[in-house]
């Protein structure tokens, strides 16, 4: 194959998910753009970004030194965290503060249920440890550290074999000292051991979720030291020699070095790129506010888009013992964009319980082994063995054709497990497999919406991922959105959102203020501080001056209250006449997610924020030689499947579409399947479809 001449201005997004692996290339100069997606491989899952880059840079003729960057999101970090396979880590805290990870927050997360298991802390006890210091809530000294029992301590959890070390010292968010010496000596004791800081990594108020963030930042720390620093080898070996940069739960991007020293920022990491995809499609459109729907092989990912932007959490759980119950999983406070995520994907296994109820999910089937119809050793009933079944996937144009789906497999296994069972023919399991799993995430958006204060009725469906637009139809319908829209490249289009990621990154200080009685001299020199940081972090990547873009926000509360709410705080020196101001600020930000505001209260700030970033990047999408160039609907009619449909009852000859031949105005009469490489598009009877300018696919639903 003959190689274009260098050219520094292609940018590879590349996102590992729990089944496949998506890619996306694209040359900034004209526009062109080529996606790719294969199986993840979850024993070394850098070796299948290597396998995946090599093929697409193969086939857009691309020469690996002529990518400029390379910005990479993985769910590594989060699988690690649920499956527990993380490092052997122990934890060195205040005396009398041991069992701060197990007491938690006191509570139940479910008080009627007696047998409840709380989350097992990351660190075992046996592996926390005490140490003599006390600070106290304004960050005076009120017992100096005990250095001697310090290193005692220290050369007790080496001697256990630990992997990792956590510090988080009682109000070190006030005053870092004791926990900056204990990391000298710890860094003395044993210098290529992993050891993160409280302060270094979540420097705020509330000791259980500081001390909870800080022990799983160690705990995946030593995993994706290894991994980052593998795939840099391997793309060095390949002659790439642009910049790798890691997606951020917040959003932005962060050079491997701060993702090896904070590798807790990327739990989040893969789908944050999705919600960021569609978010600029929102604004693209014109929509003031979409519901990103993502579903994949593993999991489905929900998040509410208002203002072209997506929500943004301090605080999140991992592992949760119950998916919908608050308390019960592991508590992460990092910035992370806000968004409800369930096991139910195309890998989704499908099975009767013991009351004869037919449930899917949340285990998946993976990469490996996979559905029955992969043919690589599956044999449990899937989604996407449902959905071959019900003719919405054709078993020859699986990828494009590069992986043959086996129908007899998908028959065997869903009439063996789910038909059989129930005294169901094969049509009825295979539907009702199609429906639950509908039906499973249609409920959690709509309690995603109703925790928000959403009524997801006003929002459009944005559906992507492999398996995301074969069911945003009948989800859609469930929701009663007023239209459903599915994106050019829907199967990678979270590879799509890594390329518009800035890079950003979020600091925060702890200092209670009364807004009426606020020390602003103190308040002025935390955001000066932190802006110093930022610019500092950013000046390393070449981002300087007015590139730079600082967004300050400030966690408040009326005085009494136990949770607070982000405001906007303007930029520039703060005093006495910006109190009108946040005043208005919060009482907008109040009265949005609880309806009204108290009278004669006062307001408090705990926690002052700063997100320094830079210049997003705008992609300027062509398609290259994939975009459409015909207009009429006989050109892109490749065919006839028969395909099951609820609204009749029966399957009907449906014809399929060739996706890369639909050009703006195009319009389509549903029942309908629309086919692209890496996904397939399912659009029932009554729908009406309209290509738009950007290649949306933009469905009407019956009403």
């Amino acid at each position: 194959m003959q190689i274009r001449k260098p050219d520094p201005s292609y940018r590879l997004g590349v996102d590992i998910g729990g089944t496949f692996t998506d890619l996306v290339i694209i040359d900034e100069a004209s526009g062109a753009v080529r996606v790719g997606k294969l199986l993840t491989t979850p024993k070394d899952p850098a070796q299948g970004v290597e396998t995946g880059v090599v093929r697409l840079l193969e086939e857009m003729g691309v020469a690996p030194r002529a990518v400029g960057s390379l910005i990479h999101g993985t769910t590594l970090a989060t699988n690690a965290l649920i499956e527990r396979k993380g490092a052997r880590t122990g934890l060195i805290t205040t005396r009398g503060f041991r069992d701060a990870l197990e007491i938690g927050r006191e509570g139940r997360y479910d008080m009627y249920d007696l047998f409840i298991d709380p989350p097992a802390p990351l660190a075992p006890r046996h592996l926390r440890r005490e140490v003599d210091e006390r600070l106290l809530a304004d960050g005076s000294v009120k017992t100096p550290l005990d250095e001697g029992a310090a290193r005692q301590v220290v050369s007790e959890l080496l001697a256990e074999g630990v992997e990792g070390v956590a510090v988080c010292l009682l109000h070190a968010y006030r005053n870092p000292a004791h926990e900056l010496r204990l990391g000298k000596l710890l860094r003395e004791m044993a210098p290529s051991l992993p050891v993160s800081s409280s302060s270094g990594v979540v420097p705020e108020i509330r000791e259980y979720e500081r001390a909870s963030t800080t022990v799983a930042n160690v705990y995946v720390m030593p995993l994706m030291a290894r991994y980052v620093e593998d795939l840099e080898r391997k793309l060095a070996d390949l002659g790439i020699g642009g910049q790798l940069y890691i997606m951020l739960s917040s959003g932005g991007i962060a050079l491997p070095e701060m993702a090896k020293r904070v590798p807790i920022r990327l739990v989040e990491s893969g789908p944050a790129a999705g919600a960021l995809a569609a978010a600029r499609a929102a604004r693209l459109a014109g929509e003031p506010r979409l519901l990103s729907f993502d579903m994949g092989g593993t999991t489905a990912k929900a998040c509410v888009i208002d203002g072209g932007e997506p929500l943004v959490a301090r605080e999140f759980e991992v592992a949760r013992a119950d998916r919908f119950k608050k308390g019960s999983g592991l508590p992460i406070r990092v910035p992370v964009i806000e968004m409800i995520e369930i096991g139910a994907g195309g890998g989704s296994v499908a099975r009767v319980d013991r009351l004869g109820l037919l449930k899917v999910g949340p285990d998946s089937a993976g990469a490996d082994p996979g559905p029955a119809c992969y043919a690589l050793g599956g044999r449990e009933p899937t989604v996407t063995d449902a959905d071959l079944l019900l003719g919405y996937l054709d078993p020859d144009f699986f990828l494009g054709g590069l992986m043959r789906l086996d129908v007899e497999a998908a028959r065997r296994a869903v009439a063996e497990r789910v038909a059989a069972p129930l005294g169901l023919d094969l049509t009825e399991a295979a539907w009702g497999i199609h429906r639950v799993v509908n039906e499973n995430m249609a409920a959690a958006a709509r309690i995603h919406g109703i925790e928000r204060g959403k009524d997801l009725r006003a929002y459009p469906l944005f559906a992507f991922g492999g398996a995301g637009p074969v069911h945003a139809w009948e989800i859609g319908k469930i929701l009663k959105v007023p239209c459903v829209l599915l994106p050019f490249g829907a199967g990678a289009i979270s590879a799509f959102g890594l390329l518009t990621a800035p890079l950003a990154f979020d600091f925060v200080r702890t200092a209670p203020q009364q807004l009426d009685q606020a020390q602003w001299e103190g308040v002025n020199r935390l955001y000066v501080e932190m802006e110093a940081e930022g610019r500092r972090i950013l000046a390393a990547a070449g981002v300087t001056g007015s590139a730079v873009g600082i967004r300050r926000t400030a966690e408040m509360r009326y005085v009494g209250q136990g949770h607070e709410v982000e405001v906007p705080v303007p930029l520039g020196p703060l005093g006495r006449e910006s109190l009108e101001t946040l005043t208005q600020n919060f009482e907008t930000a109040y009265r949005a997610l609880y309806g009204r505001t108290a009278q004669g209260v006062a307001i408090e700030a705990l926690n002052w924020r700063l997100v320094v970033s830079g210049p997003p990047y705008e992609i300027r999408m062509e398609g290259g030689g994939v975009r459409a160039t015909t207009g009429g609907r006989p050109d892109a009619l490749k065919r006839r499947r028969s395909a099951y449909f609820a609204e009749a009852g029966e399957f009907i000859e449906t014809p399929v579409y060739d996706r890369y031949r639909l050009a703006p105005g195009a319009t389509i009469e549903g029942p309908a399947i629309v086919e692209e490489r890496e996904s397939t598009a399912v659009i029932g009877p009554g729908g009406r479809v309209r290509v738009d300018e950007s290649l949306m696919l933009r469905v009407e639903l019956p009403r």
